[in-house]
């Protein structure tokens, strides 16, 4: 009981985090709105000039499981940025999840290139090609020990593995969306500058893990910083850089006998997988007790009943400062003054929303992609009687009348 308690003041009384009522604020009218819900509704607050909001879409491991997604960061800032750090599978799901544009979720960093960190980069790129991005998408990450361990060389082999979804859409829909921009930079800058746009700098650092290439992220806005550790082992240029931090966001796994029990693990493999190259919860708390940020936020484990009280009670041997143990869709509001966690409230069913931009049409001249053997297995002369009369209509109504669509349908 002592433990269970000791987890519900962590989750809603910690130091510095606004206090949650169990049912929302004090409610004075039965027929308006309840003031201070501890849930986040996603697309209904608007960001303040001088705060920023994070949104854990993937908190999990590389093994795939319906509740928790592996990596992935929303930070969005007071001047309308979105930065999505790390895409890992399962995620986008989430992502799709607070119905954002797609049009502002095209700035990807990655702190390293295991798919548990990039392998929703095709669900990214496709989805919001589909759903009328105009944009192309742009990617941020680390070089490696040789060319072929770099970002630039991962997302250009991407493309070529997906290069017939490349050419049919870019045929079909537009190019342009199907882009990708890759900026790699060096893996071994200390505290280097790697975007400064619209009063947003962020910084990358080495971090330590499975082998030379990860970083870790800081991300300064309005006099605030955001750390994410991604995975790493504890080190020296994260004690020297994620100093100061608002929000600081480190991998915590689990202890080694929970790998050998519920993760299917050898144990030869569950020790240095806990404790070599991640972070176990004693080594997160004794980094969390000499950086003392605002919020220490531990990530990239499966939170449930059997893992989230062992790990909290290993954090708390080394640490005493607030904490937050995340799961998937959990929400931090930062300001100068507080920092709110609450959890989000999305829709399973969401739909793209559109932005300010719109994608422009198919272009002229791209190379066929259909043979004439396929064209003729066309059923025109059955289905195009059937659609004629609502496909004029929708020409009509869209003022594209002056195309024949018949002549369209079989280019």
């Amino acid at each position: 009981m002592n433990r269970v308690i000791g987890y519900l003041l962590m989750m809603f009384l910690l130091v510095g985090v606004n206090s949650a009522y169990a049912a929302g604020g004090v409610v004075k009218d039965p027929a308006g709105v309840a003031p201070d819900r501890y849930v986040y509704y996603p697309g209904t607050e608007a960001l303040q000039e001088d705060e920023i909001r994070v949104v854990v879409c993937g908190s999990g491991m590389p093994a795939a499981r319906h509740g928790q997604a592996a990596t992935c960061f929303l930070v969005e800032t007071g001047n309308g940025d979105k930065f999505l750090f790390d895409i890992g599978t399962g995620s986008m799901a989430n992502v799709a999840a607070l119905m954002i544009p797609y049009q502002y979720l095209d700035k990807i960093f990655l702190t390293h290139l295991h798919t548990d960190h990039m392998g929703d980069i095709d669900a990214i790129w496709a989805g919001g090609w589909t759903a009328g991005r105009p944009n192309a998408l742009r990617v941020w990450g680390p070089s490696g020990m040789r060319p072929d361990m770099g970002t630039k060389w991962a997302m250009d082999k991407f493309l070529e593995h997906a290069n017939w979804d490349f050419v049919t859409r870019k045929f079909q829909i537009s190019p342009v969306p199907g882009n990708i921009e890759t900026t790699e930079f060096n893996y071994k800058g200390e505290n280097q500058v790697v975007y400064e746009e619209n009063g947003v700098t962020i910084r990358s650092w080495p971090a330590i893990h499975t082998g030379d290439g990860p970083v870790s992220y800081a991300l300064y806005y309005k006099g605030m910083k955001i750390v994410i550790g991604g995975d790493t082992f504890p080190n020296k240029w994260f004690v020297k850089y994620a100093k100061d931090a608002d929000l600081l966001i480190h991998e915590a796994f689990m202890g080694p006998e929970l790998f050998v029990k519920l993760y299917n693990q050898p144990p030869q493999l569950a020790w240095r997988a806990c404790c070599a190259f991640h972070t176990s919860g004693q080594a997160f708390g004794k980094v969390m007790s000499e950086l003392k940020p605002r919020m220490a936020v531990a990530y990239h484990f499966f939170n449930e009943e059997a893992t989230r009280y062992s790990l909290y009670d290993n954090i708390r041997e080394t640490y005493d400062g607030p904490l937050s143990l995340t799961t998937d869709l959990m929400v931090y509001n930062i300001t100068k003054d507080k920092v709110t966690e609450r959890m989000a409230v999305a829709t399973h069913e969401a739909w793209a929303v559109p932005g300010t931009g719109r994608q422009p049409g198919p272009q002229p001249g791209q190379p066929p992609v259909f043979s004439k053997a396929i064209v003729d297995g066309r059923l025109d002369n059955i289905v195009q009687p059937a659609q004629k009369q609502m496909l004029d209509e929708f020409m009509e109504k869209y003022n594209l009348q002056d195309q024949d669509w018949r002549k369209q349908m079989k280019k």
